[in-house]
Formats: structure tokens, C-alpha cells, sequence
């Protein structure tokens, strides 16, 4: 639905007798027109393996009892929001892929928007949550039980999900105030529309820009600190290990949690915090696609699915089943 904007009630003379959008098109991939299909596999394979691992280590850890420790109870957290965020994406995106109708309105595309930057605020501290807790339990074994015990993992937890849904509440009720008359196109496969404001937006920006800027700056250099941190004493304490196989071990354990979250910050950093040159936004898709869709990915194969108590857990799990299945068949 359109309605003509009067000038009286925008501050910018450019926007005269511009209509207010009612809808946004995403542009996704829609400039290779040739390779549509073998994206769309390409993502769908993504889709599911991720959403079957990470379902497979939430599961895991709610009913397995051996699992009821706080390195698990992080990672049980972490795959339910890789779970969420996966599926406000991808989907939406796998549509696209196929149709030639990209149109999101503009109510829903707030809707995506606010689940991902609440998602993206909680999973930057989660990270630093886990970080420090494998800190403790490496660094400080004797005292770990004392220092992180299963009050003080639920509120750090807890900490990382309220502070990301308040502070992108606030941003999207912002947003949900101002009026958008400019171009409804965004070079995007996901409604991210902040980049972006100072073109789509009727109303002063200024604002908005300055609260995603220290939304952008506060998730992510101080977990991004604590994360790196935590990793240099771990990685300090490993030197110290007498055994060569389990400082090797160790480090290759290390260095694919590092190499996650540095992938994982790191794009954040350029896609939010970087000025919004038309270079930085021509590259923007091709920058969230490792936090949207490859870190969802990853996660359950670095962080647990290699995990030697994960793996028994599972046996324990299907070995039930298996005795289940063949109770009723004998029946």
C-alpha cells in the first residue's frame, strides 16, 4: 500500500512527493542468473546438514545426562541459536533462489531483522562465555568446579540472550519510526537493512547510525578481547604440556575454535563498524555469507560432534532406540 509522502513531513527536500514503501525487494543472487539452481542445492545441502547437526547436539544435550555440565550447557545454547538463525535465513533465501519473486514487506522484514541482530548480539557473547569457561577449565582445573558451576553458567547464558534481545529491541523500535520512500531494493539475501539506511529512508538517519555503530562496536571488540584472550592463556598452558600428542591435540583443538571465531568477528567487523563505501557494500553478501551460513555449519563439527563424551552420548542415545525398535518388533 502506497501513500504520497507530503513535504512538510520529511526533513529532506529530495523526498518530495515520494511514495512510502510498502515492501522491499531482495536482490540476493539474483545478478547469476545462470547458476539459481546449483546455488539452491548448493545452500539446501547447507540448510540441512546444519540444522540436523545442530538439532542432533541441542537434543543431545537435554536428555543425556552425562552432558549436564557447563561446557555443554553453552554448547546446547549455542546450537539452538544456530538452529533459529539458520532457519530465519535460509529458507527465505532458498525461496528466492527459485522464484523470480524476491518482494519482503516491510513489516516482515523488520520481523528478520530483529531476530538475526538479536541472535547475532547473544552469539557474540556466547562465544566469549564458552571461551572463558574452557579457559578455567584448562588453566584453573583445580579451582574450575568452584568458579563455574551451574548458577553461573545459567546467568551467563542468560546475560548473553537479554543483552542481545534489549539492545536490538531498541534499535528495531528506532527503525519501526521512521518512514522509507527511497529505492526498496537491497543488495542482500537477508533484510539487513542498516547499511542501507541513509538510501531507503525518508527520515533523518543519523541516529539510527549512531546506535547500530555502538551496537555493531559493543558486540564485538570486548567478547572478541575476552575471546582472545582466553585462547592466549589456553594457549600459553599448552606450551607447558609435558606430552607432545596432547599439545598437539590441544592445539588443533584451539586453533579451529580461533579460526571460527576470528571468521565470525571478523566479518562483523567489516560489515558494520568499516564506513559504508559502495566497495564495502558491493561486497556485503559475499562478507555475511561465513557468520550466516558457514559458521552455523561449523560450529557443531568444532565445537562438539568431535568431542569424545558427544560421540558416546550418541551411541548411548541410538543404542536405546535400537533397543526400543527391537523390543516392539519382538511384541
Amino acid at each position: 500500500m502506497f501513500c504520497l509522502l507530503q513535504m512538510q513531513q520529511t526533513p529532506n527536500k529530495k523526498w518530495q512527493n515520494q511514495t512510502i514503501t510498502s515492501e522491499f525487494i531482495l536482490m540476493g543472487f539474483g545478478d547469476l542468473q545462470s547458476l539459481q539452481v546449483p546455488l539452491f542445492l548448493f545452500f539446501l545441502v547447507i540448510y540441512l546438514v546444519t540444522m540436523a547437526g545442530n538439532l542432533l547436539i541441542f537434543v543431545l544435550v537435554v536428555v543425556d545426562n552425562h552432558l549436564h555440565t557447563p561446557m555443554y550447557f553453552f554448547l546446547g545454547n549455542l546450537s539452538f541459536l544456530e538452529t533459529c538463525y539458520s532457519a530465519n535465513i535460509l529458507p527465505k533465501m532458498l525461496s528466492d533462489l527459485l522464484t523470480e519473486e524476491r518482494s519482503i514487506s516491510v513489516k516482515a522484514c523488520f520481523v528478520q531483522f530483529h531476530i538475526i541482530s538479536c541472535l547475532v548480539g547473544t552469539e557474540c557473547y556466547l562465544l566469549a562465555m564458552m571461551s572463558y569457561d574452557r579457559y578455567l577449565a584448562i588453566c584453573k582445573p583445580l579451582h574450575y568446579w568452584t568458579l563455574m558451576n551451574a548458577r553461573l553458567s545459567f546467568q551467563l547464558a542468560a546475560l548473553s540472550w537479554i543483552s542481545g534481545i534489549l539492545f536490538s529491541t531498541s534499535l528495531i523500535v528506532k527503525l519501526s519510526q521512521m518512514s522509507f520512500c527511497g529505492p526498496n531494493k537491497i543488495d542482500h539475501f537477508f533484510c539487513d537493512i542498516v547499511p542501507d539506511i541513509s538510501d531507503i529512508s525518508c527520515s533523518d538517519t543519523h541516529f539510527v547510525e549512531l546506535q547500530s555503530f555502538i551496537y555493531a562496536s559493543v558486540f564485538t571488540f570486548p567478547p572478541f578481547a575476552l575471546t582472545l584472550s582466553s585462547y592466549v592463556f589456553i594457549i600459553v598452558t599448552i606450551i607447558r604440556i609435558p606430552s607432545t600428542s596432547g599439545r598437539q591435540k590441544a592445539f588443533s583443538t584451539c586453533s579451529s575454535h580461533l579460526i571460527v571465531v576470528a571468521l565470525y568477528y571478523g566479518t562483523l567487523m567489516v560489515i558494520y563498524l568499516l564506513p559504508h563505501s559502495r566497495y564495502w557494500r558491493h561486497l556485503r553478501k559475499e562478507f555475511s555469507l561465513p557468520h550466516t551460513v558457514l559458521t552455523p555449519l561449523l560450529n557443531p563439527l568444532i565445537y562438539s560432534l568431535r568431542n569424545k563424551e558427544v560421540k558416546e552420548a550418541m551411541n548411548r542415545i541410538f543404542g536405546k532406540l535400537s533397543y526400543f525398535r527391537k523390543s516392539a518388533f519382538k511384541r
